[in-house]
């Protein structure tokens, strides 16, 4: 055996499986396929049996059986190994390929996999599939039934074939997440329509349904006033009154809607000290709050204002409560809002049915609200995480991004941040 020739593949074979390898990740198949397809080419080429593709989950715990060539493709997604577990596990965790030409079961590393009918072969070749900037994507293996003595020839050939399939699989997870990405913008865009036609139909309710009617019935008033100056000065004053009454209540639900849409109280004390007015706001309950100066975009202040709002309505209802604790804090590129009370508590497991039931169109039997404050944290890509257990009082936790003031606003590209843990 020559440096050119391995096991029967020569250089010409060799070269001719990595151009065909090319053209199938090159094709635009989804991963499955490819990895099918590659599997297939791996075992013409080199005349092993059966060739297996596992790759590692995006915690880098797990390695999942993502191709395999016949009669074990209908296996894929089914077999999952812990990285260190097995030969594939032992290779995923050290980056290091494994020969194995006989008697695999004295090998300390071989785990046998009933479905995957480890005592019909004989030898076994294992490689890294790594990317070049070196990081681990999945383990790809080459079994025959016959002995067969894998040399370092073959080990380079699998390394070569597992660097090429480890960019298509590190391009289709970007492909992956773009699209991902792109879908969420979408979602993003209609839910800021939605919201933004929402809150147009319900201030057009409330002007239409309380300040122009008043308007209408302050100027009958004031036309009746005018009427009666000559001939009545009582009556008169007594419409000039009512027009008062109705122009003071005018106002004031005036000052309502437009509370509806910023609360004025966030311009005039910031924050911080909007939050400290929020809990004297409640005399029935000993609010503490703990706030950092935090200066940000408008809509974020407004979001984390209305959601501490919502919460400790939602504590003066529903929760028999004495005291609530408020911290407003900045962590790790994000303001976090906890909203913490000492009262009956609930099950959350119900309130997540009720959360369901709301995103169905249904009614919450609750009545806590929580659709409308996930809603608003995830249209400034944050969370809100609801922590309760009945007799042991309920934490609200909000966390967006921190946009600071003159940062994008709804209109702009929306805040990209995954999840907290």
């Amino acid at each position: 055996m020559t440096g050119s020739r391995l096991n029967g593949v020569d250089a010409a074979q060799q070269a001719q499986l990595l151009l065909r390898v090319i053209d199938t990740i090159s094709a635009g198949l989804d991963l499955h396929r490819m990895l099918q397809g590659v599997a297939t080419l791996v075992t013409e080429t080199t005349a092993t049996d059966v060739c297996f593709v596992h790759l590692i989950d995006e915690k880098g715990r797990a390695l999942r059986l993502h191709g395999a060539t016949p009669p074990f493709d209908g296996l894929v997604g089914q077999i999952e190994l812990a990285v260190g577990e097995g030969v594939s596990g032992w290779v995923a965790e050290h980056g290091e390929p494994v020969v194995i030409t006989d008697d695999k079961t004295a090998d300390p590393r071989y785990l046998y996999i009933p479905a995957l009918r480890g005592e019909e072969f004989t030898s076994m070749l294992s490689v890294p599939i790594v990317t070049p900037l070196g990081h681990l994507v999945g383990v790809l293996n080459v079994h025959t039934r016959a002995r067969r003595e894998f040399t370092g020839a073959d080990v380079e050939l699998l390394r070569s074939v597992a660097g090429l399939v480890a960019g298509a699989i590190e391009n289709a997870g970007l492909h992956r997440r773009l699209a991902e990405r792109e879908e969420a913008l979408e979602s993003f865009a209609e839910r800021i329509v939605e919201w933004q036609e929402r809150e147009s139909r319900r201030l057009a309710g409330e002007i239409h349904d309380g300040i122009s009617q008043r308007i209408v019935s302050l100027f009958f008033h004031l036309s009746a006033a005018a009427d009666a100056i000559a001939a009545d000065p009582a009556v008169a004053a007594e419409q000039v009154a009512r027009a008062q009454e109705l122009a003071g209540a005018a106002l004031d639900e005036t000052r309502s809607a437009i509370a509806g849409l910023r609360p004025p109280v966030l311009d005039d004390l910031g924050l911080a000290a909007s939050l400290e007015s929020l809990g004297h706001s409640f005399p029935g309950l000993d609010v503490r709050v703990e706030a950092d100066d935090l200066r940000m975009a408008g809509h974020v202040e407004t979001a984390v204002y209305r959601t501490a709002q919502e919460a400790l309505q939602n504590v003066a209802k529903h929760a028999a409560a004495e005291s609530v604790r408020i911290r407003l804090s900045r962590h790790a590129g994000r303001a976090v809002l906890e909203v913490s009370d000492d009262g009956a508590g609930f099950d959350p497991a119900a309130a997540a049915a009720a959360h369901a039931a709301a995103e169905r169109g249904l009614p919450q039997p609750t009545g806590l609200g929580l659709s409308g404050m996930r809603e608003r944290a995830e249209l400034l890509g944050g969370t809100l995480e609801l922590s309760s257990a009945p007799g042991r009082g309920t934490t609200v936790r909000l966390a967006v991004p921190f946009t600071p003031r003159g940062g994008p606003g709804l209109g702009g590209r929306p805040p990209w941040n995954p999840p907290l843990a």
